[in-house]
């Protein structure tokens, strides 16, 4: 009896696992920015600074060894005895003046005129006053101050007898938004030759805080998005009051005996009750696209449109807290405040914004986190330079919920100019601010004639 053949059962085909090809492209565009960052000049130059600083050699200092290495090399090639002792001798000189360069100055110094936080466009007066304990001479008394600040400040001083003051005025120039170090302030003392340079810290770092210019700006906080006509959306809960008061009616068993209006009731003879306007809320988000490849970018690093966009979220977000309401500002990457009120959070919301940088997380993640929030008592203010087609789907789905969402689209590049058009067919509000527009008038205008449904 011939053997029976067993059937083998077909292999079932394994479905292929994700590779997460999405966040490693972002981790190589993440590793691109930060060599693009390391290559600015900006950058560079300070490397080089703090190189100097670090071996205590002056520029001439650092010709003199690269010198005595050139000739090494060239005396070994040649063998010439003449060429090696004057390789020896430059390097013993730098040594020499290494050796002379004053170790620590008897000095004590302070700065006035500097405060914690200060407001893009400010000027601030600094004045720096240097006492020396002991007689001192010859030195270069520093600020170092960051570019983007002014220039760092020396003043030179040829002698300063025990107990005498030195006083120097200068002024500083916040033209950006941002963190940053003003100082140490030091006294460098060099040897006779200038091949080095020994440095004493007479006052330490400073934290400066800029925080972003403040504009006055429009906006009407909506629950949702249909409130005119009063249509159900589809997935949504009517709202039976509101914050912004709308009229007057008479009363009506069931209505609320804390919204009788004693007065008029008084002079109209009936009672009479106060309506709120339907479908306002107390409750902002403002979401930042932090996007680093969606925004514009100069040679020294600096996006244009992303600074317009962290003034834009600053200023509404300090106009809505002085009015009372709870704002929450919500980046790429995640939350960048919590839950803020009152207009004494405005200093919390302000640091926030002065510390933020832009990142590499997709817009579509916090749109994510937003759909899959329960919270639909929010206005929303989108603030971005693109809107893709994933983005602008995401964002119908969370109009579907019934939240009111306002578009701020900043439009720097010709490629991102259909941005408000497809906000618009979407439902949403629509605000278009442009390269030199004050935020003002863009969105007084643009807010009365928002695309709304």
């Amino acid at each position: 009896m011939a053997p029976r053949l067993r059937r083998r059962p077909a292999s079932r085909a394994k479905a292929p696992k994700p590779t997460g090809g999405g966040s490693a492209a972002r981790g190589a565009r993440a590793r691109l920015d930060r060599v693009t960052d390391a290559l600015a000049p900006g950058a560079i130059r300070k490397r080089l600074k703090d190189f100097q600083r670090a071996s205590g050699l002056t520029a001439l200092g650092g010709v003199a060894i690269l010198g005595f290495v050139v000739i090494w090399l060239l005396a070994r090639i040649v063998a010439g005895t003449a060429m090696y002792l004057f390789a020896y001798g430059a390097l013993l000189l730098v040594v020499v003046s290494y050796l002379l360069a004053p170790r620590r100055l008897k000095l004590e110094g302070e700065r006035t005129g500097l405060f914690p936080r200060a407001t893009e466009g400010d000027r601030l007066e600094v004045d720096v006053s240097l006492v020396a304990k002991r007689r001192v001479s010859t030195f270069l008394l520093e600020e170092r101050v960051p570019e983007r600040l002014g220039r760092t400040v020396r003043v030179p001083v040829t002698k300063l007898s025990a107990g005498n003051a030195v006083n120097h005025h200068y002024s500083l120039r916040c033209t950006r938004r941002g963190v940053y170090e003003v100082g140490p302030l030091v006294a460098v003392a060099s040897d006779p030759l200038g091949l080095s340079q020994q440095e004493t810290v007479v006052a330490d770092k400073f934290e400066l805080l800029v925080h972003p210019r403040l504009e006055l700006v429009s906006d009407r906080p909506l629950t949702r998005q249909f409130e005119d006509p009063p249509i159900r959306p589809p997935v949504s809960k009517p709202w039976p009051s509101g914050l912004e008061f709308y009229g007057m009616r008479e009363y009506v068993p069931g209505d609320d005996l804390r919204r009788i209006v004693w007065r008029a009731s008084a002079r109209t003879g009936r009672i009479m009750v106060r309506e709120a306007e339907q479908g306002i809320t107390d409750h902002i988000t403002i979401i930042l696209d932090t996007d680093r490849g969606a925004h514009s970018r100069d040679g020294e690093g600096i996006s244009e449109s992303f600074e317009t966009g962290v003034r834009a979220a600053a200023s509404l977000g300090v106009r809505h807290l002085r009015e009372g309401y709870e704002i929450k500002i919500e980046t790429n990457a995640g939350p960048l405040t919590r839950s803020l009120r009152g207009p004494t959070s405005q200093l919390m919301l302000l640091d926030s914004m002065a510390r933020l940088e832009m990142a590499r997380e997709p817009l579509t993640n916090v749109i994510r986190r937003m759909l899959t929030s329960n919270k639909r008592d929010a206005h929303n203010i989108l603030i971005t330079p693109r809107l893709g087609h994933l983005e602008a789907g995401q964002l119908k789905l969370l109009l579907n919920k019934g939240v009111s969402i306002l578009v701020v689209a900043l439009l720097w590049d010709d490629e991102n100019a259909d941005t408000p058009g497809t906000a618009a067919a979407l439902g949403c509000q629509v605000v278009a601010v442009h390269p030199g527009q004050d935020l003002a008038s863009a969105l007084f205008q643009d807010i009365g004639a928002g695309n709304r449904i």
